[in-house]
This record gives C-alpha cells, sequence and structure tokens, in this order.
C-alpha cells in the first residue's frame, strides 16, 4: 500500500513538474511581444524551477552514487566522540569541476584551492567511486600539467561541531585514501584560530599506513580552547607536476586520547 501510494504520489509529481515545464516553454516562444512584468515573472518561475530540479537531482544523484547508501559511512575508532566526511567526498558539488582552476576558489561549502602557479594548468574534479570497496561515493581529482608555483593547497574547513568541546585531550586524525600516477609527499596542516592568533601542526600524510593517516595530538598545541572560532586542514602537495592524484575519501575524526 505504501509503495502505491509513493508512485502515485510520485507520478503526480512528475505531471506537475512537466505542466510547469510546458508552460514556461510556451511563454517563452512569445517572449517578443510578452510585457516586461510578464518576462520578469517567468523567469523568477524558471529560476525556482531549476532549484527544485536542482534540489532532487542531488538527492538523486548521490544516491545512484552509491547505491548501498551510508555515505556518511565512518569506520569507528576507540575514543572517537566525532567523526565527518567533507561534501567533496560525500555529495554532489556544483560546479563538479574546475579548469584551470584560479589561485584561490569556493569547491563546496567547506572546500577551497589556493595556489600561486601561473600557468593554468591545474584542473579539478569531483569523480563517482565504483570500487566494490568504496564507502563513500565521490573522489575528488587533482591533475596538475606544468607547475611552476610555491604550493598547492586543498582546504577543508571544520564545522562548528567539531570545536564544541575541544580540548587539549583530544587527538585530531585526517584518513584519506589516495591514488597517484607517481609518488608524491602530502603534508596536512591542521590551524587553529583563536582571537588574533593561530595554532598550527603540521604532519606529513603517512602514505605507508592504510588507511594513509595524519594525526595531530592537542596535548603539545597551544591554543586556548574556550576561544577557538575557526579551525581549518590543509593538503600540501609536494612538487605535484605531471601528477594526476585522485583523493579517493577524507575523512576527519576527533579521538580522546587515553590517559593512564
Amino acid at each position: 500500500m505504501a509503495g502505491s501510494l509513493s508512485r502515485l504520489i510520485g507520478e503526480f509529481m512528475h505531471r506537475r513538474m512537466l505542466a510547469r515545464v510546458r508552460r514556461n516553454h510556451s511563454l517563452a516562444e512569445h517572449a517578443d511581444t510578452s510585457t516586461l512584468r510578464a518576462l520578469r515573472a517567468l523567469r523568477a518561475g524558471g529560476r525556482q524551477l531549476r532549484a527544485e530540479l536542482d534540489v532532487t537531482l542531488d538527492a538523486v544523484d548521490s544516491r545512484l552514487g552509491h547505491p548501498k547508501g551510508g555515505s556518511a559511512r565512518i569506520q569507528r575508532k576507540p575514543g572517537m566522540d566525532w567523526a565527518w566526511r567533507p561534501e567533496l567526498w560525500s555529495g554532489p558539488v556544483r560546479p563538479a569541476g574546475v579548469a584551470p582552476a584560479p589561485r584561490q576558489a569556493n569547491l563546496s561549502r567547506h572546500g577551497k584551492v589556493y595556489h600561486d602557479c601561473g600557468l593554468g594548468e591545474i584542473a579539478l574534479r569531483q569523480v563517482a567511486n565504483q570500487g566494490a570497496d568504496d564507502l563513500n561515493p565521490y573522489a575528488y581529482l587533482v591533475e596538475v600539467f606544468g607547475f611552476s608555483g610555491t604550493f598547492l593547497s586543498l582546504v577543508v574547513d571544520l564545522p562548528a561541531d567539531a570545536l564544541a568541546g575541544l580540548a587539549r585531550r583530544h587527538v585530531i586524525r585526517l584518513e584519506a585514501r589516495i591514488e597517484v600516477e607517481r609518488p608524491i609527499r602530502v603534508y596536512a596542516r591542521l590551524n587553529l584560530r583563536y582571537g588574533p592568533n593561530t595554532e598550527q601542526i603540521t604532519r606529513e600524510l603517512d602514505q605507508t599506513a592504510r588507511p594513509p593517516e595524519a594525526e595531530f595530538d592537542l596535548a603539545y598545541a597551544d591554543f586556548a580552547a574556550d576561544q577557538i572560532d575557526r579551525a581549518w586542514i590543509d593538503l600540501f602537495f609536494e612538487n605535484p607536476a605531471m601528477n594526476r592524484m585522485t583523493l579517493k575519501d577524507l575523512t576527519l575524526m576527533r579521538l580522546v586520547r587515553a590517559e593512564y
């Protein structure tokens, strides 16, 4: 019964959407003779329709991208009290690709790219994961040809819930699955901003670990926990020229350090 009702609702919504598209198309055919008021209404209706379609398609793409669901599935670790997979790896983003990548660009709500290369030979693209062992629906591809700059950084801003209760007893752990055309060193830097100051901890991504990881033990950091208003991770790719790096997955988690 529930399945039949869902189909009926789906068919009704489909017919309603088609009627709106056809009505807008019909009005657009007479744009030359329509009043400005009618055209503005048509434009507003078209934008609303496009927004509704985008929301629907995003949900469908996310589900189809990983039929088993669970885009937020993260392997639990002892002492873990927070975990997160950024949207570059958990859901579709728009635009899906950027080429050539500008020196600074927003890739998603929490993702950015920075570099100082003037050649314009960097391409970024979100791609679907297809492997049977993939826990997440999307990967993020960084492809570099000529590179004359000094740094290429992928930045991930941590959400507000990662900062709630953050203290020196915590360890921030980054896990990544990465495929490269040639070996490359990748560094991760945790940035904690409190007031006018920013504490930074840099670690090289251990690519011999399974999965590759980097840990930031806050016991050795100098920061005022009650004043932190922003935190982010920089991923630096050393000498990235003529390389194709596919970040199959990236997750961040917060662990409470074991005390003896």
